[in-house]
């Protein structure tokens, strides 16, 4: 499934290079705020977003835990877990959740609706 290589792969080997195999170039984004309030609507701001978040977090996992399909349309619910970087005082764990619904066409992610509860992510890293 394409959305479990996803989460694989980018965020859990946080392999940056397996977007572009896995989401359409001009794929649309929806709901998606990257940390500095910039939307995230395509694969740049993606990819931007993608690198704060790691340059904040570590040892990311993302577990999809169910996950429903219906034709070219993929659902699942996520836990994500990781490690806040800090301000060097310390590692402190993570936990928050998540759910996605993408389009997929010939194998890759034209279109996602997103929905991941970065305010409680923020609220554990203060």
């Amino acid at each position: 499934m394409v959305l479990e290589k996803w989460f694989e792969e980018v965020w859990n080997k946080g392999n940056e290079a397996a977007m572009d195999e896995l989401m359409a170039a001009d794929v649309v984004i929806h709901d998606l705020m990257g940390g500095d309030g910039e939307k995230v609507i395509q694969l740049p701001e993606f990819k931007r977003m993608f690198r704060s978040l790691l340059a904040d977090l570590s040892d990311v996992q993302v577990t999809v835990e169910h996950k429903l399909t219906q034709g070219d349309m993929v659902a699942a619910r996520c836990v994500i877990t990781a490690i806040d970087r800090g301000d060097g005082s310390g590692r402190t764990p993570i936990r928050f959740t998540g759910m996605i619904m993408v389009h997929v066409r010939e194998g890759k992610i034209v279109e996602s609706w997103n929905y991941f509860d970065f305010e409680s992510m923020y609220r554990q890293m203060e």
